[in-house]
């Protein structure tokens, strides 16, 4: 048998249409400088690695996957995200409701609901595949008593802004 000796794995690969999001962001650049407020609709996709075992026990729902990034996806949907770490950013005394701040030297007021601030230091396709990542799985491993966790070498996760590009943030598990 062809790889009888060496370690086998598998990985899945799931994108599909409904796992994005729409949001509006500013990237900083290291001067002070700033793109517009614009927007994308983000896709994401999701690529596990899973380690060899018996072929029953390798039979899982991809289900439970999707429904945890359709989880996290939803919480960035509609928002306009703010890099709560970037240096050039200063939050506002704001009225209840609003979110108000300059960024770059530009003032901003937004409704509160539809502002999502992250805990990074600049809003990038790279940034966002590593926080919307943990948050996927902080949110798929809930449950510590589902049977495959074990079986994960590595998962990764990419956002694309538009078709093309984007970035992949990958986590390689040491067992």
């Amino acid at each position: 048998m062809i790889g009888q000796d060496g370690q086998r794995s598998w990985t899945i690969h799931i994108r599909k249409d409904n796992l994005k999001f729409s949001a509006a962001h500013m990237t900083v650049f290291p001067d002070g400088r700033k793109e517009g407020l614009h927007g994308h609709n983000y896709q994401v996709e999701l690529t596990v690695e899973l380690q060899d075992s018996p072929a029953l026990a390798r039979m899982l729902s991809y289900e439970v996957f999707k429904k945890a990034l359709r989880t996290v996806c939803d919480q960035w949907d509609e928002k306009v995200l703010i890099a709560g770490g970037n240096p050039w950013l200063e939050p506002l005394p704001a009225a209840e409701g609003e979110y108000a701040c300059r960024l770059c030297g530009k003032r901003y007021v937004l409704p509160a609901d539809e502002v999502a601030v992250l805990d990074m230091d600049n809003v990038t396709a790279e940034n966002l595949a590593r926080a919307l990542f943990e948050l996927f799985w902080a949110e798929l491993t809930r449950d510590r008593s589902v049977p495959w966790r074990e079986r994960v070498a590595a998962a990764g996760l990419r956002i694309d802004e538009s078709r093309g590009q984007g970035a992949t943030y990958t986590v390689r598990f040491g067992r």
